[in-house]
């Protein structure tokens, strides 16, 4: 007896597998759907991220923004547009640009897109037509291309001219009050190095005048004598008494005298010329042209000056040749020359030997002068800062920090280089560059 089996049509088979297979389709559609669904509404995120950045960016520029097409057609504005012509952006998309400035720059704008495919246009000076009238502003105006590359158009960003000049202007002003600022402290320092010199030069001074002093009161003797003398001559007096009133008065030594009283008297007064017109040289906030000055000269005084005011005695060794000139302003040098040497007899102040060691020479057409002190040096982590404007190695009280500071400037100013190391045999040394001769600018 044979056993019956069940058997499944075929196309039964293949309409199940049919559904199946579509079914898992349809998920993988649908997950796909989902899928692109995020990421568009991702894409539209950052969409109006972006646009709300680049709209917040425009809103808060101040400077007018124009974005036109190819034909200078307005496609785009900002608000700082908005506020100076009194239009909305709706109405200022699709005007042509050339209806917003004045007439006669219509030819000049017309040239942008032709200058564009060169180089971009920079600094052009337009007229827009604005609520108030008509507003200059400085325009730059740059190429506008598309993914490919494409000149589609142009974005132009200006500037009121107005406020420029109001920005140069404030400027300007800032700029000479610092000027005036900076001249009062270089004359402030000036004075404040003139007045711990003032015992210095007040001896300096008292040696000619106490020489002119006494030799005036001889010339007074001896002219009472001749005086005397002619009188007797008037009166008649025979030679025998007028020779025993001469040598009574002796007035032949009186006449001998007279030509070295008047040459010492004369010398003497130069002397105090000369030192006067070093103060006033020294003093003056005038500003005279550079020209070549004895150096030489310049040194000597300054070391005269402090040294004479110095309370101690200071071993000074000076290498200085006589025939040293330099170019530039001999006051503004003799400024800083005082300024190094008194700082180097301040930085000796606690030591119990005292040397101070000058030397000058002429080396590949400039004038080197170093300062060299037997102090106790400088501290490294004080050389990076000794030029720093109010900066001060000297107790609270005893500098104003402006010195080295006021003559860097001087010396950058003639051209020149200062710089101030320790000695590696003990010491500070400053040493000082300046031109010899003025420089060739051809």
């Amino acid at each position: 007896m044979s056993r019956k089996q069940e058997i499944t049509p075929p196309n039964a088979i293949d309409s199940e597998d049919a559904w199946v297979s579509v079914i898992q389709k349809m998920d993988e559609a649908y997950a796909d759907l989902v899928h692109s669904q995020v990421e568009v509404e991702e894409k539209n995120a950052e969409l109006e991220e972006a646009h709300s950045f680049f709209h917040s960016i425009q809103s808060a520029m101040s400077d007018v923004l124009i974005v036109c097409d190819q034909t200078g057609v307005v496609q785009g504005v900002n608000r700082a547009l908005e506020e100076l012509t009194g239009r909305t952006e709706s109405d200022l998309i699709g005007t042509r640009f050339t209806d917003l400035v004045a007439e006669k720059y219509h030819a000049k704008i017309s040239n942008f897109m032709g200058q564009l495919r060169v180089q971009p246009v920079r600094d052009c000076e337009v007229e827009l037509i604005g609520l108030q009238g008509k507003v200059p502003l400085s325009m730059n105006c740059s190429p506008r291309n598309n993914h490919r590359g494409r000149l589609i158009g142009m974005v132009m960003v200006g500037r009121p001219l107005g406020e420029l000049q109001k920005a140069y202007k404030e400027l300007n002003a800032a700029h000479a009050e610092l000027k005036l600022a900076q001249e009062r402290l270089v004359q402030s320092e000036k004075m404040a190095s003139l007045g711990r010199l003032v015992a210095g030069v007040a001896h300096e001074l008292n040696n000619p005048i106490s020489f002119v002093y006494g030799n005036m009161h001889a010339l007074q003797r001896y002219t009472d004598r001749l005086c005397k003398y002619f009188d007797a001559i008037n009166e008649g007096n025979s030679r025998e008494q007028l020779r025993a009133m001469r040598e009574k008065l002796r007035l032949d030594k009186a006449i001998r005298d007279l030509n070295s009283l008047v040459e010492g008297t004369m010398e003497g007064a130069d002397r105090v010329k000369e030192i006067v017109n070093d103060l006033r040289q020294f003093s003056s906030t005038q500003e005279s042209e550079k020209a070549s000055f004895d150096l030489a000269h310049v040194i000597k005084t300054a070391l005269h000056w402090i040294i004479k005011e110095s309370k101690t005695p200071i071993e000074v060794v000076e290498n200085v040749p006589d025939d040293l000139t330099a170019f530039g302003h001999s006051g503004q040098i003799h400024q800083v020359v005082v300024n190094l040497i008194q700082n180097a007899v301040d930085a000796m102040d606690s030591c119990d030997s005292k040397r101070l060691v000058l030397s000058a020479e002429v080396c590949a057409g400039n004038v080197i002068f170093d300062v060299r002190d037997s102090g106790s040096g400088i501290p490294e982590e004080s050389l990076s800062r000794l030029f720093d404007p109010f900066f001060t190695t000297k107790p609270v009280g005893q500098g104003t920090g402006l010195g080295l500071s006021i003559s860097y400037g001087i010396v950058s100013e003639h051209g020149g280089e200062l710089e101030i190391q320790n000695h590696p045999d003990g010491g500070a040394l400053a040493r000082l560059t300046l031109p010899a001769e003025e420089p060739d600018h051809a």
